[in-house]
């Protein structure tokens, strides 16, 4: 049985701040159902609600090198929904509100980098791949380069890097090298962990992991290039055959429509027609014109340029000249969420924006809306157009990343595809696309055909981690 310790800095449902969280529970519960042994690590932040906190049990604690210091580390474990979680236990470095931001996160995920290393040494768990995501715990395969080697326990460890989002790198001052790392100046030059004049977490682990992974096929390829690499691409284009990419899935037992409390009607693709009972429900409790044939656009979205919002916003008052209805949740840059209330002022009919955060309504949006538009200026995987796809909410993307591998543009000529796409970053490109579906909605058999192509998509965990546990074999053999 392959044994395998998972680290990430957040989990659901004990912390999140995204997507990462929601992989790093629900990948490791299917491949246990895999009979892969795979434990989760992560640190133990004050944010973690008391109802969890009772169930955890103190395992060990020893004290770890954190550069010339020696910090406690204590070991703590719970067991849920039959994965086993180490939480790492320093209250000095995640006794605080929030995961990130903070002055010190260098020294707070150097340290973490290295307690697992420790865990693996204290608890003797004979451990035969360490599964890192993104740059918080990206040190973790450098320090064991540097620091474990020579130890009998991890001669034959392997390491497995996944990049969630790129854009995040972990870069700090060149004295954390010493100062925090233990880690000397043959570290810090172009070929290791040097960026910019400082030292890169997320660089350490491309450089120094056994294989790296992305969140998907066409992001895997995109991080090579310039525009999309964010000044790793030369040494991730010189690694390229080491890395793989895999769609991350989403919970079927979370989104799904026909058991999903938080919707106002449950159907599945059997009983599709009632999910218009859903749009109309919706549109009363949002105030706008109840109108069950009326086509219902939905964005769930962080309010940022990455995600497309300049583009809605340049063309969002032409589009709402459409007999259309619009909705949108979500928070982000001020300016953004200014414009869209300003604008949802002056249609009040027609535009819903709701400048928050609500889970509940989120799933509303989802099962109640005809399209789902997610044009994200890059898209390292995306998890909208894949809950979307699951609740026959037909999506309209722009051709990046995951969004590229998991929404295929209709073809009317051979009646396949389970979307609408465009391929340049252009407002009047999207808008285009957006008319092409809203036509298609006309069609009542047409479009009818396009949700039963979506809602046959598979993207449970299922599949992708089938894909993770022949890449943990393969590391291994």
């Amino acid at each position: 049985m392959i044994k395998v310790l998972y680290v990430a800095s957040e989990v659901v449902p004990f912390v999140k701040t995204g997507g990462l969280a929601d992989v790093a529970f629900s990948l490791p519960k299917e491949l246990k159902k895999l009979g892969v042994d795979i434990r989760v690590v992560l640190p133990k932040y004050k944010d973690i609600p008391e109802k969890y906190n009772k169930s955890i049990k103190p395992l060990t604690s020893f004290e770890v090198e954190v550069g010339w210091r020696k910090q406690y580390c204590g070991i703590e474990q719970m067991r849920y929904k039959g994965v086993t979680f180490y939480l790492v236990d320093n209250e000095y470095y995640f006794k605080r509100d929030g995961l990130y931001g903070f002055y010190d996160d260098g020294e707070r995920y150097a340290f973490f980098c290295r307690a697992v290393l420790e865990t693996i040494n204290n608890l003797d768990l004979g451990i035969d791949i360490i599964h890192c995501n993104d740059w918080h715990s990206g040190m973790i395969s450098t320090l064991l380069h540097a620091h474990y080697r020579k130890n009998p326990k991890f001669q034959k460890i392997k390491t497995l890097f996944t990049i969630h989002n790129l854009k995040y790198q972990g870069v700090f001052s060149k004295d954390i090298l010493w100062e925090l790392l233990n880690l000397g100046p043959e570290y810090y030059n172009i070929d290791s962990l040097e960026f910019n004049g400082g030292v890169s977490f997320m660089k350490g682990a491309i450089k120094y992991s056994n294989l790296i992974t992305t969140v998907s096929e066409t992001y895997a390829e995109e991080i090579q290039i310039p525009f999309y690499g964010k000044g790793l691409d030369g040494l991730l284009k010189g690694r390229k055959d080491d890395i793989r990419g895999i769609v991350n899935g989403i919970d079927y037992g979370i989104y799904n429509p026909k058991k999903d409390r938080n919707i106002l009607v449950n159907y599945d693709m059997k009983s599709i027609e009632k999910k218009v009972q859903n749009k109309i429900k919706l549109q009363r409790k949002l105030k706008l014109p109840k109108e069950r044939d009326i086509p219902l656009i939905g964005m769930v979205s962080r309010l940022a340029k990455m995600k497309g919002i300049d583009l809605v916003i340049h063309i969002l008052e032409e589009l709402l000249s459409r007999d259309v209805q619009i909705v949108i949740l979500g928070t982000g840059s001020f300016e953004f969420e200014s414009r869209i209330k300003e604008i949802a002022h002056k249609y009040p009919n027609k535009l819903s924006a709701n400048i928050e955060f609500d889970n509940r309504l989120a799933h509303r949006i989802y099962a109640a809306s005809d399209m789902f538009l997610m044009p994200s200026l890059f898209e390292p995987c995306g998890l909208g157009q894949l809950i979307a796809l699951r609740y026959g909410t037909i999506p309209i993307v722009r051709e990046t990343g995951g969004l590229s591998d998991t929404v295929t543009s209709y073809n009317e000529n051979t009646g396949e595809g389970n979307g609408f796409s465009f391929t340049n970053y252009n407002a009047h490109d999207m808008l285009y696309t957006i008319d092409r579906a809203l036509k298609l909605y006309g069609d009542k058999a047409t479009w009818k055909k396009i949700i039963e192509n979506a809602m046959i998509e598979d993207y449970s965990w299922s599949k992708s981690a089938h894909k993770y546990k022949a890449m943990y074999e393969e590391l291994i053999d």
